[in-house]
């Protein structure tokens, strides 16, 4: 079991042997054996993860460790209240955008507990205030816990009960406020 580091004045960092770097495409193999073992029930091609890396690579970074990738993180400027479905590609990102959106975050079972997504979520919302607004979710899998201490919130929007259905029975669009 991992236990609390203390973290270093650098978001980026959470502990010595993990840190978060910016995603670079020779990466993507890495990241696609990632999602494959964290998001069993919501695959995605590999194209997905190349596009979004390519149209915004600002929004892409990888959990490195001593045995290479353990995580990541893609996100990008979106339209609020519409979610892009899984497993599809985006062709554009709009401009200007009403949200800032965060497609995925994975890291693996042997990473977590020590501050990584927490850690990469300080800089992205940095990155994100410079774009747009507010910053946005589709909360799967038993992770609304995660995203509510993370100062996001639900937003009820009956016209997405049938697209969130499509990712999971509890999914959910959650929102956070920044400041610009």
């Amino acid at each position: 079991m991992m236990t609390e580091t203390p973290r270093s004045t650098d978001p980026r960092r959470h502990d010595a042997a993990i840190r978060w770097r910016p995603m670079a495409p020779a990466d993507l193999a890495a990241v696609n054996t990632v999602a494959a073992q964290v998001h069993l029930a919501h695959p995605e091609d590999a194209a997905v993860f190349a596009e979004r890396l390519a149209l915004h690579p600002a929004g892409c970074s990888v959990l490195e460790g001593d045995d290479g990738v353990a995580g990541y993180i893609v996100s990008h400027p979106w339209r609020t209240a519409e979610p892009p479905a899984l497993n599809t590609l985006l062709g554009s990102i709009p401009a200007p955008a009403s949200t800032y959106y965060i497609h995925d975050i994975a890291v693996l079972p042997s990473a977590r507990r020590g501050g990584a997504a927490a850690a990469i979520l300080a800089t992205l919302v940095r990155h994100a205030a410079t774009l747009a607004d507010n910053i946005s979710i589709v909360a799967i899998g038993g992770t609304l816990p995660f995203w509510q201490r993370q100062g996001f919130v639900i937003a009820r929007d009956p016209k997405l009960d049938a697209k969130l259905k499509s990712y999971d029975a509890d999914a959910c669009y959650m929102v956070r406020k920044l400041d610009r």
